[in-house]
C-alpha cells in the first residue's frame, strides 16, 4: 500500500485549510482501532474528516460518511466530549518537512485556541493526540509508555513534544544545479534511490514519479546520465519544490497508485481529498474483505466438518436401528417354536414363516426360550425408540449442513474485492452467522433497514434487468420484498445457489434469450458453477414461499419450469451499472 509521504500530506492539508477552515465540529465517530471521523460543517457544506493512524495507511483527508454502527471506543468519546461545538480555526503544519498537523480548536474564529489535536502521519509511529491550550496531553489514540520509548513517551498529563527532527538534508529551491547534482550523483546508483538517500521528505513513489516526469528510467544509474538528462531532472525537481511552495498540486491516478504532483499518463482526480479517500478506502476495504472471507470460510469449513461427522454417526446408528424388525421377527419365531428349544442351546435353526427358509437364531444358553424371546422383544423396543430419536436429529443436522452449504456457496462467489458492495455483502454474511450462533456476538445488531441492496446486477439482450442475491439475507429480500407480480424467479434445481430475479415491466413477455440468460446466471452463481449443464427452475415469485422457522435463504417453490443452463456462458455477461 502506498504510504502518505510529505508531499501528499502537504497537498491534503493545504486543501483542508483552504476548503474546510473554519468549520464547526458536530460529531465524532471512531470506525475501528485506527480510524476516527470528525463531522465538520462550514457555511456552505457538511463533510467527514477521516483521520487514520493505521501503520500502513496513516492519513488525513475528507471522505465519505462512516457506516452507521455503534461506536464503542473511548478515544472518540473523549474527543467528542471536549471538542463538540467548537470550530477548527487552523490546520497548522507545525514543522517544515514533518508530517505533523495541528488542528486548532476555538469557540469561534478569532477567539483564543482552546484545544490542539495533533495528527502525526509517521508510518507505524503514527498517532493522534489531543492537548490543552497549554499543550498538555489529555488523550491519545495510542499511548506510549516510557518503557516502550525512552525518547518520546506519550501519556496523559505529560507535555506534548514534537517528534525528534530528522537530520537528512532538506530540499531547497534555492540550491544551485551543480550542488544538487553533486549531492545526488556522489555515490553511483539508481536515480530514484539516490534522490531518496540524498534528501529528506521524499518517498520512493515520489522519486520514481519525478524521474518518469523527466522522461527517465527511475532505475537508471546516475553515472550514466547526460548533462541534458541531469538538467531535465533538475527542472522537474524544482517544479516539485515550487508546487510545495505555492501549494499548487496535480492529483492523478497512476498505474500503481496515485500522485499529487502529476505523472506521465496519469488520470486526473477531482481533488486530493477524493483521491486519498478512494485509494485508502479501497485498499483498507480490500484488506478487511480478504480477512473476513478467510475467517468465515474457515469457520464454515470447521463447522461443516463437525456436522458431517455427526451426520455419519447418526446414519450408522440409524442403520443399526433398522435391525429392530429383525429382532421382533426372531422373537416371534422363537415363541412359535418353543417346543424345539432344548436347555443349553447357544443357537436354534427355525423355518421362516413365509419362505420356510431356515433361519439361525443366536441364544443365551443360560436363559430359557421365553426369556430369550423377551430379550429380543426388549432389543426391538430399544432400537425402535432409538430410530424415533435419531431421525429428527439426523434431519436437523442435514438441514444445518444444507444451510452451511448455502453460506459456503455465497462465500465462494465472493472471490475478490471490487466495490464497497462486496465488503457489505461479506459483512452481512458475518452478521447472519452471528445471528445463527456460529460466531461470537460483538454486542450489536445492524438493523435490516440499514442494509444496502448491493445485488449483482445484469441486463438481458432485450434490456431487462436481472438481480442476483449475494447471500442468504439478500436472497430473502430479493424474493420476498422486492419481487414484483410480473417478475420471474430463478434458482439452480436442488443445488445451493443465489436467488435470481428477472425484472419484467407489466405486460411484458420475456424472450427465450431473456430466460436463458437468467438461467445461465443462476447456474453461474450456484455451487455447480464449474459444470457444463445445470438444471435451473423458474417460476413467479408468488409461487415461492419460506417454511415456518426455516433458516435464511431456505425456500420452497411450485409450478416451476425447468431450463438447462450453461454457467460458462454467463462468464461473458458484463455486470450492469447500479
Amino acid at each position: 500500500m502506498q504510504p502518505v509521504d510529505y508531499t501528499t500530506f502537504a497537498a491534503a492539508v493545504a486543501e483542508l485549510g483552504r476548503d474546510w477552515c473554519p468549520a464547526r465540529l458536530e460529531q465524532v465517530f471512531q470506525r475501528d482501532r485506527f480510524t476516527v471521523y470528525l463531522c465538520l460543517r462550514t457555511l456552505e457544506r457538511r463533510g467527514w474528516l477521516a483521520i487514520g493512524w493505521h501503520p500502513e495507511a496513516a492519513r488525513i483527508h475528507m471522505g465519505e460518511a462512516p457506516p452507521k454502527e455503534p461506536d464503542t471506543f473511548t478515544f472518540s468519546q473523549q474527543l467528542l466530549h471536549q471538542l463538540k461545538g467548537l470550530a477548527i480555526v487552523k490546520f497548522d503544519r507545525v514543522t517544515p518537512w514533518e508530517r505533523v498537523v495541528d488542528l486548532q480548536f476555538a469557540r469561534r474564529p478569532g477567539d483564543p485556541v482552546q484545544w490542539h489535536l495533533y495528527v502525526e502521519i509517521m508510518g507505524k509511529y503514527s498517532n493522534v493526540i489531543l492537548c490543552t491550550a497549554e499543550n498538555v496531553i489529555v488523550t491519545a489514540a495510542h499511548q506510549v509508555s516510557s518503557q516502550q520509548s525512552r525518547i518520546r513517551p506519550i501519556q496523559t498529563g505529560q507535555p506534548y513534544e514534537l517528534p525528534p527532527p530528522l537530520v537528512d538534508t532538506t530540499p531547497r529551491i534555492e540550491e544551485p544545479f551543480e550542488s544538487w547534482r553533486d549531492r545526488v550523483g556522489l555515490v553511483p546508483g539508481a536515480i530514484a534511490r539516490q534522490l531518496v538517500k540524498s534528501y529528506r521528505g521524499l518517498s520512493s513513489t515520489l522519486a520514481r514519479s519525478l524521474a518518469q516526469m523527466a522522461d527517465l528510467d527511475p532505475d537508471q544509474a546516475t553515472a550514466n546520465l547526460t548533462e541534458i538528462e541531469w538538467r531535465r531532472l533538475f527542472d522537474v525537481w524544482r517544479g516539485w519544490l515550487k508546487a510545495l511552495e505555492t501549494e499548487t498540486f496535480d492529483p492523478v491516478w497512476t498505474a500503481t497508485g496515485y500522485s499529487v504532483v502529476g505523472a506521465p499518463q496519469g488520470q486526473a482526480a477531482p481533488t486530493v481529498q477524493e483521491l486519498l479517500d478512494r485509494y485508502y478506502g479501497d485498499r483498507l476495504n480490500g484488506d478487511t474483505f480478504q480477512r473476513l472471507v478467510h475467517q468465515l470460510r474457515q469457520k464454515v469449513a470447521n463447522q461443516t466438518a463437525k456436522l458431517t461427522k455427526k451426520r455419519d454417526e447418526f446414519r450408522d446408528r440409524l442403520a443399526l436401528s433398522n435391525e429392530a424388525d429383525q429382532m421382533r421377527a426372531q422373537a416371534d419365531l422363537l415363541m412359535a417354536h418353543l417346543h424345539h428349544w432344548q436347555p443349553g442351546m447357544a443357537a436354534i435353526t427355525l423355518p421362516d414363516f413365509e419362505t420356510e427358509a431356515p433361519i439361525s437364531i443366536p441364544l443365551d444358553p443360560a436363559l430359557d426360550a421365553v426369556s430369550n424371546a423377551q430379550k429380543f422383544y426388549k432389543k426391538h423396543q430399544k432400537l425402535k425408540r432409538s430410530r424415533q430419536a435419531i431421525e429428527p436429529l439426523l434431519a436437523a443436522v442435514t438441514d444445518e449442513l444444507n444451510y452451511l452449504e448455502r453460506v459456503e456457496t455465497a462465500l465462494l462467489d465472493c472471490d475478490r474485492y471490487r466495490h464497497p458492495d462486496d465488503l457489505a455483502a461479506i459483512e452481512e454474511i458475518r452478521d447472519e452467522l452471528i445471528n445463527q450462533g456460529y460466531l461470537a456476538d460483538p454486542g450489536y445488531r445492524r438493523p435490516d433497514r440499514d442494509r444496502a441492496e448491493g445485488f449483482h446486477r445484469y441486463q438481458t439482450p432485450s434490456g431487462h434487468n436481472i438481480w442476483v442475491g449475494r447471500n442468504n439475507g439478500q436472497n430473502d429480500r430479493l424474493t420476498f420484498r422486492l419481487a414484483g407480480d410480473y417478475d420471474l424467479w430463478f434458482h439452480a434445481q436442488e443445488i445451493a445457489g443465489s436467488h435470481v430475479l428477472l425484472r419484467l415491466p407489466p405486460g411484458t413477455a420475456p424472450t427465450d434469450t431473456d430466460l436463458q440468460t437468467a438461467a445461465d446466471l443462476a447456474a453461474r452463481h450456484s455451487r455447480a458453477r464449474h459444470s457444463d449443464a445445470v438444471p435451473v427452475v423458474y417460476t413467479h415469485p408468488r409461487h415461492v414461499y419460506k417454511p415456518k422457522g426455516a433458516s435464511p435463504g431456505t425456500v420452497l417453490y411450485r409450478r416451476e419450469t425447468v431450463l438447462w443452463a450453461n454457467p460458462q456462458r454467463a462468464i461473458a455477461i458484463a455486470p450492469a451499472t447500479p
